[in-house]
């Protein structure tokens, strides 16, 4: 079988006469999946042949094998499966960004995904670097939105994963003390009250009074509020419930 590269395909020049070459360029995004059960990648294997600008690449049961498609292959999104372990998968996400000479989620935006997963669970795969966080009962069109957007650089989630707290509309940080800016930050990065204690110089129980100041101004319930407000400040996409 003949491969076409369409990635070093050029544009053809004018009919009344020679003009420089501009090469087209490839837009389809390519997706592999690292899922506890192969019958899974299957499936998006399937639901991505006839699928326009997106295209299956490689499916694997291995995290040891997807580090390696990721280093050789780069795919734009790899499909990754909670079912591995959550701690299994933070650590993994810890790997591929600072084990090698290169973050490999650089080139490849990584969305985990399971038959559950808990607001808490969420946002630490989001702070470890996932790109995207989608449930296996999501719909056709919700997959399909999900690798989409993050194919194109941004981040994405179903609303539904956070409850109330992902719903609230954006909150005036200018309200907010410079000091209560400055926890508010570390929150959103995913530290606990004891590590902003220890990185502000200041006791844990006065990082309890300004989280209280901040719920207060901004009308945001808990801490995974502040933290997925913060996301989408940074552009993530969220799918409605």
């Amino acid at each position: 079988m003949n491969v076409i590269d369409t990635s070093t395909a050029f544009a053809p020049a004018p009919a009344d006469g020679w003009a420089p070459q501009q090469r087209v360029q490839d837009e389809t995004k390519t997706v592999s999946v690292c899922d506890t059960q192969p019958v899974t990648a299957e499936g998006i294997r399937t639901l991505l042949s006839d699928c326009q600008g997106l295209r299956f690449d490689q499916g694997t049961d291995s995290l040891a094998r997807a580090r390696d498609v990721l280093r050789d292959f780069r795919p734009s999104v790899l499909m990754l499966d909670k079912a591995f372990g959550i701690q299994i998968v933070l650590e993994w996400l810890a790997e591929i960004r600072s084990s090698g000479p290169v973050d490999l989620t650089a080139n490849t935006a990584i969305v985990i995904w399971g038959a559950s997963i808990t607001e808490a669970e969420a946002l630490r795969f989001l702070q470890a670097g996932a790109r995207g966080i989608l449930r296996k009962t999501a719909g056709i069109s919700v997959i399909l939105a999900c690798l989409r957007t993050v194919a194109a650089g941004r981040s994405w989630m179903e609303e539904s994963v956070f409850g109330e707290t992902g719903r609230g509309e954006r909150y005036p940080r200018s309200e907010l003390t410079a000091r209560e800016q400055q926890v508010l930050e570390l929150v959103e990065q995913g530290f606990k009250n004891k590590e902003i204690a220890l990185d502000l110089g200041i006791r844990p129980g006065t990082v309890k009074i300004h989280l209280k100041h901040i719920f207060e101004k901004t009308g945001v319930r808990g801490r995974y509020g502040l933290a997925l407000n913060g996301l989408k400040e940074r552009g993530m996409a969220m799918a409605p419930a």
